[in-house]
């Protein structure tokens, strides 16, 4: 069976947030998530602030999972009263069968990613685990390296990585959040960008 990758995740501080902000935050969270996938049905939202996303691209998982992280963290407050934030465990493996949600599912990948969730520590935004605990130990080791990193990244570092991700070129990103372009490229070089991003590709290459 096809390996492939199951998200699961909650939203950090969301309790923090007066409940109409709440609301719009899980509305476009939720258009967001779907928009990355064919079926709808592979997203879905639950017990508030908990999400859950079924990639059949594994190499889209990585990346998917540092855009939630900048696409939450862009939604802190502009006066740092409340910082929202986002834990994610990746669960890499065979999917067993398809429920009519994501959250009906089941196989080695949701398992792999819930229960590993459950044992996510403080400082941890990401997590990967396959079925294989060698590899499992060399990208807990990368992991912490970028787990580091994000921790350090800023609202401005956010923004310009998630629009990066989804594509974009510093002159579109720049054009979007009316910045220029060596502004953007500084955001890019004092959030590390250039050792982080071809870590997060080996990630993906390995764990395909």
């Amino acid at each position: 069976m096809k390996t492939q990758a199951v998200l699961t995740g909650d939203i950090i501080n969301f309790t923090k947030l007066p409940p109409g902000e709440r609301k719009v935050l899980i509305e476009n969270t939720e258009a967001l998530l779907k928009s990355w996938v064919k079926e709808k049905e592979n997203v879905e939202i639950f017990r508030g602030d908990s999400y859950q996303i079924l990639f059949k691209d594994v190499s889209e998982s990585v990346k998917r999972s540092i855009q939630l992280v900048c696409w939450f963290k862009m939604h802190s407050k502009e006066d740092n009263t409340v910082e929202i934030g986002t834990r994610i465990s990746l669960g890499i493996g065979e999917v067993s069968y398809y429920g009519e949600t994501v959250l009906k599912s089941d196989g080695e990948a949701f398992h792999l990613s819930g229960r590993n969730f459950d044992q996510m520590k403080d400082g941890e935004y990401i997590i990967i685990n396959t079925r294989d605990q060698d590899k499992n130990t060399g990208i807990g080791i990368l992991l912490n390296f970028i787990n580091k990193y994000i921790s350090k990244w800023t609202k401005g570092q956010a923004e310009v990585i998630f629009l990066l991700l989804e594509g974009n070129t510093q002159q579109e990103i720049a054009k979007a959040l009316s910045l220029s372009q060596p502004s953007v490229n500084s955001r890019l070089r004092s959030a590390g960008w250039r050792e982080f991003e071809p870590t997060i590709k080996y990630i993906a290459d390995i764990i395909k």
